[in-house]
C-alpha cells in the first residue's frame, strides 16, 4: 500500500463523521445526527462528492457515502470537515453488509452514481441494481423510499430498465441523456470524479429513479432476467 494512502487511512480514524465497521449502529442514526431527519446513503460512494453535494443542498436530510476503500472517502470526508457539514458522514464497509447498520425502514433514499457497470456478463450479479442487491436495499429502504441511479453505461441503464420492468417496479423518472434536458434539477447537477471521466465513451449521463417492491422475491422473474442476460451474450 502507498504512503498517501496509508495516511489516509490513519486520518480517517480521527475523524468522527467516519464509521468503519461499527457495531450496533442499526436504528442510531438519528442519535448520531442529533436528529431525525430523513436519511438518505450513497453507495460505492468513491470520494463522495454526491454525499457532500446533496448535504449542501439540503441541510434538513442527512446523508451517509458508503464505501469500502477508505482512501477514497477520506477526500469527501475532509470537505465535510472543511466546510463543516453537520449532515453528512460515511461508512466504510461493504455493501452486502447494509442490513447489518440500518433497520428496516430506516433509510429514505439511496443514490448509486457511476457505479462499477459489471460488463462482463458472468459478473451480471455484482451490478449493483441486480434484483439481489435490491433485495437488500429493499430491507433498509422505508416504504415510500426511492433509488437513484445516474451513470454513463448505457449497459448499465438498459439492465436496471430490464430489472425494472420484469419485475415491475414503480418507475418515476428515466432520461437517457440529462444534460440534453435543458434544465437540469440541482441534485443532477452534482458531478463525480469518475463522471468526469466518461469511461464508458457514451458522451451521455442516464438516470432512472425508481422504487422497490415484494416482487424482486420471485424466482421466477430472476429466471427470465438471467435468460434476457444470457441472450445478450455475443
Amino acid at each position: 500500500m502507498g504512503h498517501k494512502k496509508l495516511i489516509r487511512f490513519e486520518a480517517i480514524k480521527t475523524f468522527p463523521h467516519v464509521l468503519e465497521y461499527p457495531q450496533d449502529m442499526a436504528g442510531k442514526w438519528g442519535n448520531f445526527f442529533k436528529n431525525e431527519h430523513p436519511l438518505t446513503l450513497e453507495l460505492a460512494c468513491g470520494k463522495g462528492e454526491y454525499t457532500v453535494g446533496l448535504a449542501r443542498l439540503d441541510p434538513k436530510r442527512n446523508f451517509v457515502g458508503i464505501d469500502v476503500k477508505g482512501n477514497r472517502i477520506w477526500v469527501g470526508a475532509t470537505k465535510v470537515l472543511e466546510e463543516k457539514l453537520p449532515n453528512a458522514a460515511f461508512l466504510r464497509s461493504q455493501i452486502e453488509l447494509l442490513p447489518t447498520y440500518f433497520n428496516p425502514g430506516e433509510v429514505a433514499g439511496i443514490w448509486i452514481t457511476f457505479p462499477d457497470p459489471q460488463l462482463n456478463l458472468s459478473r451480471a450479479k455484482k451490478r449493483l441494481t441486480h434484483p439481489r442487491f435490491l433485495r437488500l436495499y429493499r430491507q433498509i429502504l422505508a416504504p415510500q423510499g426511492v433509488i437513484h441511479l445516474k451513470t454513463d453505461s448505457p449497459v448499465l441503464y438498459d439492465f436496471t430498465l430490464k430489472v425494472i420492468g420484469l419485475f415491475e417496479l414503480p418507475l418515476y423518472e428515466s432520461f437517457d441523456d440529462v444534460y440534453s434536458l435543458g434544465q437540469v434539477s440541482e441534485e443532477l447537477r452534482i458531478r463525480t470524479h469518475y463522471e468526469g471521466l466518461d469511461i464508458a465513451g457514451s458522451g451521455r449521463v442516464y438516470y432512472l429513479k425508481f422504487g422497490l417492491s415484494d416482487t424482486l422475491y420471485s424466482e421466477e422473474r430472476e429466471a427470465q432476467l438471467k435468460e434476457l442476460t444470457d441472450a445478450e451474450k455475443p
